[in-house]
């Protein structure tokens, strides 16, 4: 019960702390999670004994045989405890208040059918007395853990109303401070990591780690790290749902926004492209009035974030002619990429809205150029890969320009950025090449990612694939196509891991005409490895694309 309870927990926090997400979860794992065999054939076992051999068979017999297969089918416990996890349970204040309700709960049954047990007389009902309320207790735990959530919520509530009023006051309390918030389907936090080191080369910056991109993950950064002395805040905002960018946004109003892109993340729990893009523009939206609007501009539904005239709008790309920052003549190899940078002289410079920004916030005045000095070209070369990285670099020396940073200490600050780790980043050992884009997987950035394997000369090109998640009733038909581009690039060997998972994958494969014998289909990650490492030579090149949470393991 420990063991099953426990990893419940785990995978309700992969879930988000959302009780639907675990309902679904549990949904597409009920034949090994809500009616676990073990659990059904001892209950059933049980039964059978009650009424056809209870007089047949002596008390000490019906003892004997369920300890044999309470033993023999309990006693293994490595389903729930395993030795590699990709994300491990991390006992925050909240999965503890959630473990303590759940453990409360979750003993009720077995303790209640103990005690009632041992009122009896004979021994034989004491036995299945004691079998059924512990199996029962266990077989339960699932509807336990949704029912301790749901408890709980008002609490959590209560906790994470009293911490975004804080983070609020303290952001109140420094009026200086700038507020940088990117926000974006793909490639956020490559951006703002992007941001934050160009900026670092001027002001005191903080700047959530990793992925902070929720309400709870910004107000610890804000309560904790934020001090009194730091000029520029950046911020990652995530969504999942409608109206997550409005509440980031009331804990911590934007001077400059940042909007990297529209996809189809997350499409499950949006329903629509269209309902992301009105989500993601809500970032526009609250910035604060004289702020600047930073836009992909070579994305259209981004480009439609251009409603107001009290703000004043940057758009950066690859394409478009009409873009204030444009990026060119990429090339890339193991070192990374180089490529040319162009600026219009119209992009503007954040005023302070109470006066005095170049004042206030540079260290240096001498710093402080016209916008004639910071036009023309720049040539850039840095340690990432991949074109949207390029991409990221253009809106994060935007929102950099936006703060009077000039054109020169962007391309030092670009020259010493090191990859964001999972995100495309290059790694070398005994002579093979891995690319490490295994945090997560979108449609645009997988493209992508298989051009940039195939773009290395010499060896032989292994890729690593659960596949996407996550895009709604549009998921079969992109990995399907993502399967079909792959067969066009045209790699030496594809494993693909998850037998149901990458399903419509191979398909796409097919449908191109990749050879079926370059193929593997494993159960797992760690099978995908073993199996790589018997074939690796010096040379080859290994992109990892995606890693799905332990929650989508088809072995649980």
């Amino acid at each position: 019960m420990f063991y099953r309870g426990m990893s419940l927990v785990h995978i309700f926090q992969q879930s988000g702390y959302k009780v639907n997400e675990l309902i679904q979860w549990l949904a597409r794992h009920w034949s090994e999670v809500l009616i676990p065999m073990s659990h059904l054939g001892l209950v059933l076992l049980t039964l059978s004994i009650f009424y056809f051999f209870s007089d047949t068979l002596t008390t000490t017999a019906i003892t004997l045989i369920l300890i044999v297969f309470c033993i023999s089918w309990f006693w293994d416990v490595s389903q729930y405890k395993r030795d590699k996890v990709k994300k491990p349970l991390v006992l925050t204040p909240r999965a503890i208040r959630l473990s303590i309700g759940f453990a409360f709960l979750s003993a009720l049954i077995p303790i209640t059918g103990t005690w009632v047990a041992f009122e009896q007389g004979a021994l034989f009902p004491v036995i299945s007395l004691l079998v059924f309320s512990w199996v029962f207790g266990s077989l339960f735990l699932p509807y336990l853990l949704i029912l301790t959530a749901i408890l709980l919520l008002p609490l959590e509530k209560w906790i994470q109303f009293r911490f975004k009023q804080q983070a609020r006051k303290k952001i109140a309390s420094m009026p200086e401070l700038k507020v940088v918030a990117i926000t974006g389907s793909y490639g956020k936090t490559s951006t703002k990591f992007l941001v934050s080191a160009i900026l670092e080369e001027r002001y005191r910056v903080c700047t959530t780690p990793g992925s902070y991109n929720t309400p709870m993950g910004i107000c610890k950064v804000i309560n904790q790290d934020l001090k009194p002395g730091d000029q520029v805040l950046v911020l990652e905002m995530g969504a999942r749902y409608k109206g997550n960018i409005d509440e980031l946004c009331r804990i911590a109003q934007p001077d400059i926004a940042v909007v990297t892109n529209v996809g189809i993340a997350h499409l499950e729990s949006f329903g629509s492209k269209e309902a992301i893009a009105q989500t993601k523009a809500a970032i526009v939206r609250h910035l604060k009035p004289g702020g600047i609007a930073v836009l992909n501009g070579d994305d259209a539904e981004v480009v439609k974030m251009t409603g107001r005239d009290d703000i004043k709008y940057v758009k950066a790309g690859l394409s478009s002619e009409e873009n204030d920052l444009v990026g060119s003549d990429i090339t890339y190899d193991e070192k990374g990429c180089r490529f040319i940078m162009t600026r219009k002289d119209s992009m503007p410079v954040l005023k302070d809205i109470e006066g005095g920004l170049q004042t206030n916030l540079f260290q240096d005045k001498s710093e402080e150029v016209s916008q004639g000095q910071m036009e023309g070209k720049t040539e850039v070369t840095m340690s990432l890969l991949g074109k949207h990285s390029v991409q990221n670099a253009l809106l994060a020396a935007s929102a950099s320009f936006a703060l009077g940073i000039r054109p020169e200490t962007v391309r030092v600050a670009l020259q010493k950025v090191k990859p964001v780790e999972h995100r495309l980043e290059l790694k070398k050992n005994n002579g093979v090449l891995v690319i490490d884009d295994a945090f997560n997987s979108n449609p645009i950035g997988a493209k992508n990612a298989i051009s940039v394997l195939m773009s290395f000369s010499g060896g032989r090109k292994f890729v690593v694939t659960p596949g996407m998640i996550e895009l709604g009733e549009r998921q079969e038909q992109e990995n399907r196509m993502f399967g079909m581009w792959m067969a066009e690039k045209n790699p030496d060997h594809i494993y693909l891991v998850g037998l149901l998972q990458t399903k419509p994958i191979l398909e796409g494969l097919m449908l191109g005409n990749f050879d079926e014998e370059r193929v593997t289909t494993v159960s797992s990650l760690f099978e995908a490895n073993s199996l790589l490492q018997q074939e690796l030579k010096a040379g080859d090149v290994v992109l990892y694309e995606n890693d799905l949470p332990d929650s989508y393991n088809e072995n649980p």
